[in-house]
């Protein structure tokens, strides 16, 4: 196959194993889907999913969530893992939303990646996910597949949104993300990965990764 026909071959292949694309975190805007990523750093997304309704009845917009202190966020956040500087990063964000943005999410990459514990993904993530600009978040799940499917060379997550954004159409970006990642989990696991299972990477993935398989 020839890159263009793999690229085809997925896009093909993620249309008809997932149609429809739900949003994985929990959310009812975009401050919460803001809160919502930034917790889901180096953790699950169903473990988020069990946090913030508690977080989020406590405080589900900014004026609320400066009302609490770093040590309560912190106290909340907990099990989703490095509570410390997420509770600082969400306290941080809260107080420039007020004061820069009159209470309200940014619609910028810039603006949402000079906020504290948010990055490039996580802006990506907001941005195509809740204003529909197109992005391409790019989390292990992407990386991983990129690589096994020889669409990228996995040197890092920055190469690897590049060569996405260059082979998919930029119309499919934000339902493609979460096909990947929906994909990612279900048939291509970074452990426990069956190849049979795996449909397209054994269809047009790299033969190095099939030794021993």
């Amino acid at each position: 196959m020839t890159k263009k026909e793999r690229v085809d071959y997925i896009i093909r292949t993620l249309e008809e194993l997932y149609p429809e694309t739900p949003i994985p975190l929990d959310h009812k805007d975009p401050y919460t889907l803001l809160i919502a990523v930034l917790l889901s750093a180096q953790s699950t997304d169903a473990r988020v999913n069990t946090i913030t309704p508690i977080l989020f009845a406590k405080a589900d917009n900014p004026y609320d969530m400066v009302k609490l202190s770093i040590d309560e966020i912190r106290e909340i956040i907990k099990p989703v893992g490095l509570s410390p500087m997420k509770s600082k990063g969400i306290y941080g964000l809260s107080k420039m939303i007020i004061e820069q943005h009159n209470g309200k999410v940014p619609q910028s990459f810039e603006a949402l990646e000079a906020f504290p514990g948010v990055g490039h993904k996580t802006a990506s993530v907001v941005m195509s996910q809740a204003f529909n600009v197109p992005a391409f978040p790019v989390d292990t799940h992407i990386h991983r597949l990129m690589y096994r499917w020889n669409l990228s060379n996995g040197k890092n997550v920055s190469q690897t949104e590049k060569d996405a954004k260059r082979l998919f159409p930029k119309e499919l970006w934000n339902k493609l993300h979460l096909q990947i990642i929906y994909y990612g989990r279900e048939y291509s696991p970074a452990r426990g990965w069956d190849l049979e299972k795996d449909v397209i990477t054994r269809t047009i993935g790299r033969k190095n990764l099939f030794v021993g398989k």
